[in-house]
Formats: structure tokens, sequence, C-alpha cells
């Protein structure tokens, strides 16, 4: 341990954003680090940040900048020095960070599952003909009209309560979650259906938790190593790296995930027509080292498939 620990008096601060998924992320990070440390709580300090993303729920994430609204700010008060650490749902992340900062440090997965949200049906086979179904994923959306194009796909934003707030007030039929944060906040109550992952490949990075640093501080180097999940970290590389071949955003349907066995990985992905109408996927195994060639590979293999165009949005 160095003698530069946090303290009471001055501690590491750990930034994040403010709805009650982010905060159980940053407290399970908290309680990582004093863990690892033996420090007490009062050596964290979690600080919320209300990011773009948060503040404007009424219109489509693409309009507004793209998934790095929910990233962006914070990066911005980590490199001018007002937080030390940040923590990020890892499919919320851009593939390329910020110059200063480094990701390198994942907590343990948890279920990377899509659960089916309904309290009047108990699958998406059992929605009636042109049912309202709220999402804000663009994947999820494509990923649904592919497989029932006469569903009726609507915008669905805000964080977990208030999507919740909105089936409740008949919004829509059904909407989808991760599993992952049902799970982080224990929401056993919510009438729920884990998705196969054969059935609805999920977000790349889904139920990973990542937590950013600034590239020179060693003092938080030392202490993230000491809580990174090695596992986790090879399939996000893995993962990752398909994104970044298809340099993926938020506005581009795209899934994939990998698997390891022993000493192998499997890595499945998956990309669609933002309207539905049209799919790619594939599957492509070899050794945990080679999982980030991997992932190009199979990317530049979707790609190909798919030709020119393939991702141009049309819609609304």
């Amino acid at each position: 341990m160095t003698d530069s620990m946090p303290t009471p008096a001055a501690p590491l601060r750990i930034g994040t954003r403010g709805s009650p998924l982010a905060l159980a992320q940053a407290n399970e990070t908290r309680d990582r680090l004093a863990t690892a440390f033996g420090l007490p709580h009062e050596a964290f300090s979690i600080v919320v940040i209300k990011t773009t993303g948060d503040r404007i729920i009424d219109r489509p994430l693409k309009e507004i900048g793209g998934k790095g609204l929910f990233t962006r700010e914070i990066e911005d008060q980590m490199l001018a020095g007002d937080i030390d650490i940040a923590v990020h749902s890892m499919k919320d992340m851009p593939t390329v960070q910020p110059d200063g900062l480094v990701l390198d440090c994942y907590l343990p997965r948890e279920d990377v599952r899509d659960a089916f949200i309904s309290p009047t049906h108990s699958s998406i086979r059992d929605l009636p003909e042109g049912a309202v179904v709220g999402t804000s994923s663009l994947r999820r959306r494509a990923q649904l009209l592919n497989r029932r194009p006469d569903l009726n796909v609507v915008e669905f934003r805000g964080n977990l309560q208030t999507r919740l707030k909105k089936l409740d007030d008949g919004v829509a039929s059904c909407t989808f979650l991760a599993m992952a944060g049902l799970n982080r906040l224990k929401m056993d109550e919510v009438p729920k259906t884990a998705i196969d992952t054969g059935d609805m490949l999920p977000a790349v990075a889904q139920g990973a938790i990542g937590i950013e640093r600034r590239q020179n501080d060693a003092r938080c180097a030392e202490m993230l190593a000491a809580i990174h999940h090695k596992e986790t970290g090879q399939r996000l590389d893995a993962e990752r790296a398909f994104l970044a071949e298809l340099d993926g955003s938020c506005e581009t349907p795209i899934a994939g995930l990998a698997v390891l066995d022993g000493t192998s990985l499997t890595l499945n992905g998956e990309v669609l027509r933002p309207d539905g109408s049209a799919a790619h996927g594939g599957e492509i195994s070899g050794t945990i080292a080679e999982g980030p060639e991997m992932g190009r590979a199979l990317a530049r293999q979707l790609l190909e498939a798919a030709g020119p165009g393939f991702f141009d949005w049309h819609g609304t």
C-alpha cells in the first residue's frame, strides 16, 4: 500500500451519474476498494454528476449527441481534477477514451441477458399483433422488428424507475431492461423474464462496470489494479474490439457477447438494419489472447456480408 492512500480527511472522489443504478455501481466500487485496502467508507466520496443524457429524456439519443452524453461530462470533470475516478456502465462507453484517461479496470460481470418486462405478458411471443413496445435502445428495436415486424416500437427513455412508471401508466405493453441492472438494484418484484442470449444477443459489454482514471495517476492505478476482474476484461477486450472495428455507436444496432471456456474464447456478433429489415450474425472462436483480433475479424466478416449503406437510418 502506498503512503498516499485516501483518508476521511482527503477522500478518493468517485464520479458517477445520479440514477439509482449508477449509485449502486459506485457504491459497489467503493465497497470493493475499501475491502481491498482495509479503508473505511469515509475514505471515499461519491460525487454525482448530472449529464446532458440524464437531463434530456424526451428525445432519442442520436438527436442530442449519442451515447457519449452519459460519459463526456464526467470525463471532463476527471480531467479537470474535480474527481479521481469515474464509474461507468460499460455498454454506455465509447471505444476510445479522451487523451489522458485510461479504462483498464472492470468489476466482475453481472447477468448479461436482457429482461422482458410486462405486467400483462410473459414473453415477446405472447404479444398480440400491433402491441406497443417501449425501448430507447436502437439495438433492441432492430432485434424486435427483425423478429416481430408487426410490433409498434416507441421511444422509451429515462432511468430504470422512469421507464417502469411509463409501463405502469400504460404508455406501452412491455419494455426491456438489462438483467444486470435489476439484479444490482435487487428489484425482484419487477415482472420480468430473462431472454436467452440465443434469442436476443445483448449489447456489447452489457452487465459490466468499468472504472476510468487519469493516465498519470499512480495511486488510482494501483488501487484499481487490486479490484480488476481479469476474466471480465478478457471478454470485453474481444467485444469492444468488435465494436470499434464496426465504428459502433448508439446509432448502429450492434450486439456482441464473448464467452470463456478454459483458455478459449468464443465471440458471437450481430449487426442489424435500424428498421430490423435485415440482420447478419456470426461466431468465431480461438484462444483468449486472440480475443481482440477475433473481434476485429468477426466485424470485418459481418461488414462484408452486410455491404455498403447497411446501417443507413431512414426512420424517425
